[in-house]
């Protein structure tokens, strides 16, 4: 009896290998991973600025009648944060949905994902403090394993101009996540998703004649793509801003870059062959998402600069912690 209860002891405080907000951001992973081709499709209907924002204003509209209740006590402080957020959701999606006019959605999906070992530089940059070895470690497999995914199509040093700024779409998109960050645990949240997604929405929008785009002929395509979207957009941001309040950037970053993953994934269905290197590339993401959670017990570990100084969340109903 002694023997079976010292066993057993061990594996009932042992905590999960993933969080709940971890879990939720492998969730919208995977729904991101899938929005590739569905935008790749619209730009057949629709121009990139017009399509970005009917589905952020959408997003924005749906998160105003959950957050009603809770608008009238929107802070300076929240303006600022849900501002800072949606340009990067404008700059970031912008581009990228301008370069889905000329290039796959699988390619488009590689190169997003280079945003990947660049969240940590933009840390160091902002915040004067290097992430922790497990996760730089964890971020260099995860680039590796993109490197490969990209590699049966590479052109070397060549690229073309959708290319080009969808490259430039991965400094808005990891400037995004930074941002998110930094003001996860000090602002509400339902506040500033309703900010951030109106401001990303409602620029895209204002950008139309700057840059001579006009409104498209009216399509089913380009108004269920963007409707759909929209409402997945609004989870999205909703479960980002609830999970990084106790998930760091860098973590974070490293279980997005599963991403190119689930849109290859949806490109197999859709047709496309996932090769054998591409194959080894999905293998080290997943890799570098489990070296990502290796992390000494020590206080200067759980947390690195950019993360919020809330206390970690409770643990799971029917778990037993043990100090």
């Amino acid at each position: 009896m002694l023997h079976t209860r010292d066993r057993t002891a061990p594996l009932a405080g042992r905590a999960p290998l993933l969080s709940r907000p971890e879990l939720a951001l492998v969730g919208i992973t995977a729904l991101w991973g899938t929005t590739f081709l569905i935008v790749h499709t619209a730009m057949d209907h629709s121009g990139p600025l017009f399509f970005v924002g009917v589905r952020f204003v959408f997003a924005g509209l749906i998160s105003v009648v959950i957050f009603r209740r809770v608008l009238r006590g929107l802070t300076r402080r929240e303006l600022v944060a849900g501002s800072l957020i949606g340009v990067t959701i404008f700059l970031g999606y912008a581009l990228q949905t301008v370069g889905l006019q000329t290039i796959s959605s699988s390619t488009s999906a590689f190169l997003t994902a280079l945003y990947v070992p660049l969240v940590p530089l933009l840390q160091w940059a902002a915040f004067r403090r290097p992430p922790s070895l497990p996760a730089l470690v964890g971020v260099g497999l995860a680039f590796a394993g993109l490197l490969l995914l990209a590699g049966p199509d590479a052109t070397g040093l060549s690229l073309s101009t959708g290319e080009a700024l969808t490259l430039v779409s991965t400094v808005a998109i990891a400037a995004e996540i930074v941002l998110i960050g930094k003001y996860a645990g000090t602002v509400d949240l339902g506040r500033v998703t309703v900010v951030q997604l109106l401001v990303g929405g409602g620029l895209s929008l204002l950008a139309m004649p700057v840059f001579g785009e006009g409104v498209p002929s009216f399509s089913w395509v380009w108004v269920a793509a963007g409707l759909g979207l929209g409402a997945a957009s609004c989870l999205i941001q909703l479960a980002m801003n609830w999970a990084q309040q106790s998930v760091s950037p860098t973590r974070a970053t490293v279980i997005y870059a599963g991403e190119p993953v689930w849109a290859g994934v949806v490109g197999r269905l859709a047709g496309d062959r996932l090769p054998g290197l591409a194959l080894a590339g999905a293998a080290l993401i997943v890799a570098g998402v489990l070296v990502s959670e290796l992390k000494p017990r020590g206080r200067n570990n759980r947390l690195t600069t950019a993360d919020p100084p809330a206390a970690h969340p409770p643990p799971a109903p029917g778990t037993v912690t043990v100090p």
